[in-house]
């Protein structure tokens, strides 16, 4: 009589088990999918903002030195001071 008790109950508690670590396994799955994502978003940001930086380096290189005082928004006398600057900076090794 006592294995015909304990069987429904193991087996209650067998499926008790499996159930339970699907769902930690699918729990697992979705937590490595949500940080791949967030790997891929990360690389992506990262990879804008270098394209960003190298387009702002392009203008920036080939501006001369009085439009790109001129851009800062300075003074007429101020600019001056500035294109002085940029181009002893240029002359420099």
């Amino acid at each position: 009589m006592l294995a015909f008790l304990l069987s429904p109950i193991g087996k209650a508690l067998g499926a008790a088990v499996v159930t339970v670590g699907m769902i930690s396994g699918v729990f697992l799955y979705g937590k490595s999918v949500g940080r791949q994502g967030a790997a891929v978003e990360a690389l992506e940001l990262s990879v804008e903002v270098l394209r960003e930086r190298s387009q702002i380096d392009d203008e920036i290189s080939t501006s001369d030195a009085a439009t790109l005082c001129a851009h800062y928004g300075l003074p007429v006398e101020e600019q001056r001071e500035c294109v002085r600057r940029l181009e002893q900076a240029s002359a420099e090794p």
